[in-house]
Parts: C-alpha cells; structure tokens; sequence
C-alpha cells in the first residue's frame, strides 16, 4: 500500500503546480475572449511520458518493479525517467511501514499515515516550485486539531491549538523582523501555514526541537549546494523540506531524551 500511495504522491507532487499554474491562468484570461488552458486532474489525463506523451501501460505503472524493468527510461522515447519516482514510491513505503508496525493496524497508523504522505508531497512539490499549497497545509492544520481532538495524536486538544497559533505567529514574526532589517523576504506565507500544521500534529513542546532541526538541516544543505556551486538564483532554498524532514525525526524520536532537552 505505502508504494501504490507513493505512486500516487508522484502524480500529486508533478500535477499540482500544473493545476494550480493553470487554475491561476484561467482566473486572468476569464475576463478575455483568450482560450482558456485545457483542464488538468490529478486523475485525467492517464500518466504519461512528459517528453514524448507516450501514455504508459499497465505494466510500465507498477511502483519500482516498472523502473527497474525498464531500465530508468521511457519504452517510447528513451527519455530517462527520474530516479526520484521511485525513490518516493519507497521512502512512502518505509514511512507507512514504521506506522503500522509502530501503531499497529487502528486509526491511530491511519491517521499519521496520511500526516506523513501529505509531507512528503508537500516537501517535494516545496523543492521544485518553492509553492506550499494552501489547500493542502490547511487541511492539514485541521486535521492535526481534529485528530488531537479525537485522541489520536497524542497531544491533547489545548496544546495542538497553541502549538497551530505559536507556530504561525514565530515564523510570521521572525519574517518580519528579516524583511524590516534587510529590505527581503527570508521565507514564504506557505512555511508559517506549514509550521503551524506540525505545530496542530505536535503540540506546542515540539516547536523548538522542530524548528532547531530544520533550520540545522537547512544551513547544512545550503552549505553543500554553496560548495557545489549548485544554489539558485538568489541563493535561496526552499524551508518546507527541512521542515517535513525535522517532522518525521520528531515523531520517529521524539521520545529520545536529547528532544525533551531540545523542548
């Protein structure tokens, strides 16, 4: 199930943008008589090649086993097929695995089943466009409230509220304080929407370890991309992964005592 559902996030993960790119497109050509773009779904058209449109078979769509029968390129054009396709497919399977075997087979596992594949769409989608949609941070803002109030997270209903406000309103300031000081934007609305999710699923104790894991792994990223010469333009990187990536540290470990130090 975790490699059919990272499959999935592959197809939510390269179709979003285009959706909400054209989604924007056609809100600015509806005043005009210009053709609007052509609709898009996460479930129309059927996957394809993005270099030849080739629409893939039935066998050339089995997680993992379709890339490694094909030898990581396209039966039609030969294009090579990212390596990240598959890599998705298993880091989903993994997570959903430590799930289950952690929460064992109830709503529990379920319910975080879905907090992680929302983080790992998130956190790719955030890597490629820099975008954090709002659609999906929200609902998984509420979905942390919702799970907390139910019981099912751990983290009772009045520290997931004050973990969603203190979340939003410290990265909402320190964006602030950067912009006042240096005349830019250190970070994006999506990465305050996205904090104050992880603070929903986490409670407010979690905030700190959360925040001082991703900001570690992020100056630690920047710096080999500095090395290699590989930043982007404006030197800039993207927080959203760090902060996906510092989430599942936590629920992993967070029991470890060096987090409750953190906390």
């Amino acid at each position: 199930m975790g490699l059919l559902l990272g499959s999935f996030l592959n197809v939510v993960i390269h179709r979003t943008p285009l959706i909400l790119e054209r989604q924007w497109r056609a809100e600015a050509l509806s005043s005009s008589a210009d053709e609007l773009p052509t609709s898009l779904t996460l479930s129309m058209p059927r996957s394809h090649c993005p270099h030849c449109l080739h629409t893939l078979l039935w066998w050339e769509n089995i997680p993992v086993l379709s890339y490694l029968m094909l030898q990581g390129l396209c039966s039609a054009c030969r294009a090579p097929i990212g390596w990240r396709y598959p890599a998705v497919e298993l880091f989903t399977a993994a997570l959903l695995a430590w799930c289950f075997n952690h929460w064992g087979l109830g709503w529990q596992a379920l319910v975080w089943s879905g907090f992680v594949c929302t983080l790992v769409a998130l956190a790719c989608i955030d890597w490629d466009t820099t975008l954090l949609p709002d659609h999906m941070t929200q609902a998984l803002t509420w979905a942390g409230l919702i799970v907390a109030a139910l019981g099912l997270s751990n983290t009772s209903l009045t520290d997931a509220l004050w973990g969603a406000v203190a979340a939003y309103v410290s990265l909402w300031t320190v964006y602030w304080v950067f912009k006042l000081c240096t005349g830019k934007e250190g970070m994006g609305y999506g990465d305050f929407k996205l904090f104050a999710a992880l603070g929903a699923w986490f409670g407010w104790s979690a905030l700190i370890p959360l925040i001082l894991l991703a900001s570690l792994a992020g100056i630690g990223v920047g710096l080999i991309l500095k090395y290699q010469q590989k930043l982007r333009e404006n030197h800039y990187i993207p927080f959203g992964p760090f902060l996906a990536m510092a989430a599942w540290l936590y629920m992993i470990w967070g029991d470890l005592d060096i987090f409750q130090w953190m906390a």
